[in-house]
């Protein structure tokens, strides 16, 4: 039987993701340096995907350039930043990644999900599809939820496992269904080159010139908070370009191509990084 990547990407969008981004909102402490670090994480994703989209104009004219801005202001911070950030600093970071996650979530889910629709569609209709998107909604009733100090009890728990394992294995999946869909590709260079330069050079810098003002002047987050924002600025691509490339036919062979090649560079990258710096 034919698995179609249109249909796992649809069931990500609208079902899985929006699950579990409740779950880690509606779990997550709140408290004023961690709260800070998802709108920190988001105002840098805009100001990436705005600026890689400006220099992508100059080389694509078709929804090369608008799926190119949505992986240089993301990354790949769920399927591989949350498990990396465990094995390298303990359990007790799941909280602080979280938060930082959901910061690249909300990007993903606006304006991350507008400029990709912009390929195909008119202003007007790629802000309906945003306003369609489940994933802010969950969201803002999670965070509701948790202000008032809600409990759900021990089978809600149970239950939320069940939809962050599935996030995970569809999100591998579908990647390597962008792949497999690959019939007439020709690497394109320039989009893989500018993709690499956003998440591999121009995201620590602007991470690390971060840390540098707060450790000279603010002092508002500490070593260990440091050191997760860190990781979560040498991530790979997002897996999830390659689910709103698909939802969108925002050219998801380039996309997959993309990410598996940043994956496969990641695997060496942040290991070199962490000695250095972590």
């Amino acid at each position: 039987m034919r698995v179609a990547k249109e249909t796992v990407a649809s069931l990500l969008i609208y079902i899985i993701a929006p699950a579990v981004i409740f779950n880690s909102v509606f779990t997550s402490p709140i408290a004023a340096n961690i709260l800070f670090l998802p709108i920190l994480f988001f105002i840098v994703c805009c100001l990436i995907c705005l600026a890689a989209f400006t220099a992508a104009k100059y080389f694509w004219t078709d929804a090369t350039k608008n799926i190119l801005a949505f992986a240089a202001g993301s990354g790949n911070t769920g399927y591989f930043g949350l498990p990396v950030a465990i094995a390298l600093f303990g359990p007790n970071v799941a909280g602080l990644v979280v938060a930082s996650i959901l910061g690249f979530i909300l990007f993903e889910n606006s304006l991350g999900f507008f400029i990709t629709a912009r390929g195909h569609h008119t202003a007007k209709e790629s802000l309906i599809r945003v306003l369609k998107l489940p994933t802010i909604y969950a969201f803002a009733i999670a965070l509701i939820l948790n202000l008032f100090g809600l409990k759900l009890g021990q089978g809600y728990a149970d239950f939320a496992v069940l939809f962050r394992g599935a996030y995970t294995v569809l999100g591998m999946m579908l990647i390597g269904l962008g792949l497999a869909s690959i019939v007439n590709y020709k690497f394109d260079f320039k989009f893989v080159s500018i993709a690499f330069l956003a998440k591999f050079i121009v995201w620590p810098a602007i991470i690390f010139g971060i840390i540098v003002l707060d450790n000279a002047f603010f002092g508002f987050f500490n070593l260990q908070i440091h050191k997760v924002m860190i990781l979560m600025a040498i991530v790979p691509l997002a897996a999830n370009t390659v689910a709103y490339a698909t939802e969108l036919d925002a050219h998801p062979e380039k996309a997959s191509f993309a990410v598996l090649l940043s994956t496969l560079f990641a695997l060496f990258y942040i290991p070199l990084i962490s000695l250095l710096f972590l």
